[in-house]
This record gives structure tokens, sequence and C-alpha cells, in this order.
């Protein structure tokens, strides 16, 4: 199992307002953000992340836009740093919201340049986007599917081609001469990744060979996970955990106590990254009718998205860390307990070959966080990579 290291950097001291306002996202004015504190916090955050190389965890950043809970505007800006101050780790990106970008094209030339940077470790998520997204990049929801699919085929064609200029003329792009330079290291392109929170989306990746990632919900990860199984079955080929990836919150400590408290101040994220106001939660034509069917069966969520086992809502805002253990939700406690709880969690869900550490929710401070990070990779990240052997992606690529 590989373990990628994933913080939102999110600015935490503007939480309390958002929290007041009903959202965290789209309407939060920036004058509750000081340039100053967020200077020390993004330092901060990339020295975090670049001890990740050190111990030997691998890197993931996303990114999201009108919002305290992430400061990542660009997945493309972070790992650039990352590249140059990074050796070892693989970097993912989970990743650039494709459909909501104007210009595929530029996507494509921006990953293929990180992938010649970092000699080949780049990871490329291309991902729909969130809902409360669509506001801030002023796209229609009722179209974002197709357009993110033409984008996908864009981007991928792009970055393979190397003999020339061709023409795209699709439903939503137009190009006389796509010709990117340069071309990644990996080839034909680095490796894919998805997310996703139904079966419908695990189908479709299982129908390209892509890796698919979900987040803070056992309950949804497993239908997805057996829906691409399935997929995959009825294509001839067999999916193995490396096609699967999980997103947690870990808190790890010398005592349960103390994982317990790490856990909990990093579960901070959960508590607070789902308040937004409710127009922005679920634009007309966003999501499918079954799965607009599929919510309203399932009741009010109370703005959140996490499930317990059974499938019914979690409370986000008032959750205990034992409660969010209990929904999959949160890894915590001793290095013991935290590698047992990702082990049977493993199992229920029939294998899963790269777990999202999510180590930082706002509220853990840098001491504490460079322990978790820490002992994590120490005690835990060995045994976890015995737990489901996956080929292990290099840093090398035939070019010619």
């Amino acid at each position: 199992m590989r373990v990628w290291y994933f913080s939102e950097m999110a600015y935490h001291p503007a939480w309390d307002e958002g929290l007041s306002r009903g959202s965290m996202r789209v309407v939060l004015p920036s004058k509750n953000f000081d340039p100053q504190v967020g200077h020390g916090l993004l330092n901060r955050y990339l020295d975090e992340f670049a001890l990740c190389d050190e111990v030997g965890l691998d890197i993931m950043v996303n990114e999201h836009h009108s919002t305290a809970t992430c400061l990542t505007v660009s997945v493309s800006m972070a790992l650039a740093i990352l590249a140059r101050e990074t050796k070892r780790a693989r970097l993912l990106s989970l990743g650039t919201p494709i459909a909501n970008r104007p210009d595929p094209v530029r996507v494509a030339e921006e990953m293929a340049w990180l992938d010649v940077l970092s000699g080949g470790r780049l990871e490329m998520g291309l991902v729909k986007g969130a809902p409360y997204e669509i506001a801030p990049a002023n796209s229609n929801p009722a179209n974002l599917m197709r357009r993110y699919w033409e984008a996908h085929d864009l981007i991928l064609k792009a970055m393979s081609t190397t003999d020339g200029p061709f023409n795209w003329e699709g439903e939503f792009f137009h190009y006389r001469n796509v010709n990117i330079w340069p071309r990644p290291l990996q080839q034909p392109t680095p490796p894919v990744w998805m997310t996703g929170l139904s079966a419908d989306t695990g189908r479709a990746a299982a129908e390209r060979g892509h890796v698919i990632g979900t987040l803070l919900s056992g309950a949804v990860a497993k239908p997805m996970f057996d829906a691409y199984r399935k997929r995959a079955q009825e294509l001839g080929w067999t999916a193995g955990p490396d096609r699967f990836a999980y997103a947690a919150v870990v808190g790890v400590g010398d005592t349960r106590e103390e994982g317990y408290r790490r856990a909990d101040l990093a579960a901070g994220y959960v508590r607070t990254a789902p308040v937004v106001l409710e127009p922005f939660t679920n634009p007309p034509g966003y999501n499918s009718v079954g799965a607009n069917v599929a919510m309203l069966k399932a009741g009010p969520k109370r703005g959140g998205f996490v499930l317990d086992r059974d499938g019914k809502p979690l409370d986000h805002r008032t959750a205990t860390v034992e409660q969010f253990m209990a929904s999959d939700t949160v890894f915590a406690g001793t290095p013991d307990d935290v590698f047992n709880q990702i082990r049977d969690f493993n199992d229920r869900i029939g294998g899963f070959g790269h777990l999202l550490f999510f180590g930082q929710g706002g509220f853990l401070d840098h001491n504490d966080t460079v322990a978790n990070i820490t002992l994590f990779a120490r005690e835990v990240l060995p045994r976890l990579r015995e737990l489901s052997p996956a080929p292990a992606r290099t840093a090398t690529a035939a070019v010619g």
C-alpha cells in the first residue's frame, strides 16, 4: 500500500467567521484573510510536505477556490515547488477540475512540464470538481460531465500525440493546432486518477483503467470500488488494489489519547469544510437524476458528506472522534491501533492500494503535525506496504 500525505493548506483563522455566516465557501469575504498570516501558513505547509519526502511518504495536493478551507488555488503551482524541493516522493495532483478550466491544452502542458521537472514522478488527477466550485468558475452544471469527458480526452490526446499538430473540433473546445511542448517523461501519459462517489463513476473509471479515489466515508467507497471491479471483469481484466484510493483523517500518537487528540484537531476540517450555503451544494444539473433520488431517499445530510457504516448521514459538525472512526472517516490511536483499523477497513472493502493520509486539518499545529507524520512513517507505513502489495510506480519512463 502506498501512502500519500494530504493537506488542503487550510486558513483556519477564518473558520469561526465562516461558521457564523453559514458558509466556508463562495461568499466568505477575503477581508477575513490576513496575507501575513497566510504567508506563514503556506510556508509551514510546504515544509511539512517536504518532510514527507524525507520520511518516505508520497505527496498529494488538490485545489479549491473562494474558500477558507483550502489555500491551494492551483495544483500546478504547488507541485512546481514540491517537484524541486523533493527527490523521491511521487507527486499526486488530485486534482485539476478540468470541466471548470477554459483551456484543457494548457492543463496538458502544465502536467507534462511537471512530469519532466520531477523526473517522471507525477500522478495526474483529472477531476470533475465539487459542486461549490461551479459558482466561482461560472460553469454550467447541466453540461459539466459532457464538458469533463471532452476535456479529459483532449488532455490525454495532447500529451500522447508526438508526431505534430492535430486539430480538435468538439462540443466545447476548438483548436486548430495542438502540439504541446514539452511532452511528458512518462509515456504516453503519467498515471491518471479520478475521484468519485457513485457506482457510475466506478464503472467509468474501470472502462479507462484509471485509479479511482474517494474520501471520508467507507459506505461510499465500497459500492464504488465493487462497481469498478465488476466492470473490469466484464471487460476481461482484474482490478487489483492499486486501482483504488481512500482518503481518511489519521491521528497517531505514542499513546491512544495522544493519537485521538491529534485526530480530533485534524478532523476540524471535516466539521467545517462541508459548511456551505444550500444553493451551492447541489446546483441544478450537477448530479444525475439517480444521484438526486438517492440523496432524497437518504434524507437530509445537514450539509455533510459523511455516512456511517449503515449508509446513514453523520452530523459532521458535532461528531466525536469515536463517531468518525465508526464511519471509517478517521483512523486514530497508537501505531498499532491505526494499522489495525486500516487493515480491518481494507478487508471490509475488498482491498485498496492507496491511503490518502489527511494529517493536517487546520488546528493541528506544526509540532503536532511533524510528530504525526514522523511517527506514522516510522511505525505504520512499513506494515502498510506489506498489506496490499501493488505495482510500484517508477521515476523513469521511456522517452524515445
